[in-house]
């Protein structure tokens, strides 16, 4: 504990640093408290306890096997509801890595990082499996996230909802985005792989978000 400060240390967060104006800092203080935050955060989108479960079904699906798709969907169809014209205002990459945070935190099985110092670059979002966990068939992952606005895409919400897989993909901001996070995920799964060695079992995934209205992925194969 710092006694010397001013402000009260209240256990959800702690100071840090300083900035060179003499601004205070503060940083959440240990993964107890980091799950808390998640908990709530999730508490406010999804206050129905059999929707946040479904959403814990959809990223057990992820951990599994994989699977990407059922952890969109359900992304699509419950988070992004909660959201209105008005939340555009602060909307972007960060936004979308809070919400998949809530629904991926599971720091029982996993060393989460956001920003980890990857080949000179901050991957987004890793999960890596912890050394006690390994004999279990979860998957490593790392996650690169992009954001579009509409108004980028040069569509409105209406016209975005109701566009197929096929016409997303082949927006030419959305093939820029896609290539542009396999791009950084191909760097940040080799330093991975440098880093953990041959028990990294390894699943990247670029994940670009369309407004509040769609999310479009990709997985970011290993080069041979």
């Amino acid at each position: 504990m710092v006694t010397s400060s001013p402000y009260p240390t209240l256990g959800i967060l702690t100071l840090d640093t300083e900035t060179p104006l003499g601004e205070i800092r503060f940083k959440i203080p240990n993964l107890v408290v980091r799950r808390l935050y998640i908990e709530q955060i999730q508490s406010m989108l999804l206050p129905d306890d059999q929707e946040q479960m479904a959403g814990l079904q959809a990223a057990k699906e992820l951990y599994a096997t994989g699977d990407m798709q059922p952890l969109c969907e359900f992304i699509e169809r419950r988070y992004f509801k909660v959201f209105d014209n008005r939340d555009y205002r602060w909307a972007g990459e960060f936004t979308l890595k809070t919400i998949f945070l809530t629904l991926l935190f599971q720091d029982t099985f996993y060393l989460i990082d956001s920003e980890m110092d990857l080949a000179r670059g901050y991957a987004d979002l890793t999960l890596i499996v912890r050394p006690e966990r390994r004999q279990y068939p979860l998957l490593d992952i790392a996650l690169e996230f992009k954001y579009i606005s509409l108004a980028e895409a040069g569509l409105d919400g209406e016209t975005a909802r109701h566009l197929s897989h096929e016409e997303l993909r082949d927006l030419p901001v959305m093939r820029d985005k896609l290539a542009e996070a396999r791009s950084q995920l191909q760097r940040y799964r080799d330093a991975l792989t440098e880093r953990y060695g041959d028990t990294l079992r390894l699943r990247a995934y670029a994940v670009v978000a369309l407004g509040f209205e769609r999310l479009v992925w990709d997985v970011a194969e290993a080069e041979p």
